[in-house]
């Protein structure tokens, strides 16, 4: 199933972050399967699994790019971070969102995170922090390709903002015996050829020829990502650590208080 994207997130500007610049800083990543974290004066990133055990068994409160339990998430964050974060000062967090989880998903968010008491909570779109984590000249259109567990996305960026995007609930989580890694491939290429037949300008095949970028879990498979290129007739290239990218651009997003989209 594709969905057409619907209104970018609001993200504030440059100002806020002279207010409150001497904050510590934390980027989150809540992805279904890992939930992936950057802290300031780390030299690591955190990556955990996305659950929390609120009874006798695991509770799973991300699905489907979906936050299902915001109480849960929280208690996964406080669980994570709780420790981690100095008594003294409130973080400043930078939280990436699905292209089209629109502001129910922001909402919950908001509200999970707020267990780690932030000072301010801003969101960039997934597809924007993972061009943030190659340094992408978005001067020009962008695809952004991110394959997760359970949910897989196509983003279109412009001048840094997201102008369409498609997801289709199904990830690499999915794939067994009945389910190939063609599966993946196949929405991929149904999502992008969607874009070019309904934009009515060329930005999306510019994108295109220009070449695709490569994000999340899925992007380390070659049995998803070899077919592509030869599938899109065009360029495909996967992030460095593309599992990460979306958290690390996150984090140099944060550093650099860039949220010009």
């Amino acid at each position: 199933m594709t969905t057409p994207a619907g209104p970018g997130p609001v993200i504030p500007r440059q100002r806020s972050w002279h207010r409150h610049r001497r904050s510590p800083g934390v980027a989150l990543d809540l992805g279904s399967d890992r939930t992936r974290a950057w802290m300031s004066g780390r030299r690591t990133i955190l990556d955990v699994p996305t659950v929390t055990f609120p009874g006798a068994g695991p509770s799973y409160p991300v699905r489907r790019g979906t936050i299902v339990d915001s109480d849960g998430t929280a208690r996964m964050l406080h669980r994570l971070l709780g420790h981690r974060l100095p008594r003294v000062g409130r973080p400043l967090l930078i939280l990436t969102t699905p292209a089209l989880g629109g502001t129910a998903y922001r909402t919950a968010a908001r509200a999970a995170v707020q267990i780690l008491r932030p000072r301010t909570v801003l969101t960039v779109p997934t597809a924007r922090a993972v061009a943030a984590a190659t340094e992408a000249d978005l001067t020009r259109p962008l695809l952004v390709l991110d394959l997760g567990a359970q949910l897989t996305e196509v983003t279109l960026l412009v001048d840094g903002a997201v102008t369409d995007a498609r997801t289709t609930a199904l990830g690499t989580s999915d794939l067994d015996g009945r389910t190939p890694p063609s599966r993946i491939s196949d929405a991929v290429v149904a999502m992008v050829s969607a874009m070019l037949e309904q934009d009515r300008t060329v930005q999306t095949l510019d994108a295109l020829r220009r070449g695709a970028l490569l994000a999340g879990g899925g992007a380390l498979r070659p049995d998803i990502t070899y077919p592509l290129a030869g599938r899109l007739h065009a360029p495909v290239q996967p992030v460095p650590a593309p599992h990460t990218a979306a958290v690390r651009g996150a984090a140099s997003l944060l550093r650099s208080a860039d949220f010009s989209s």
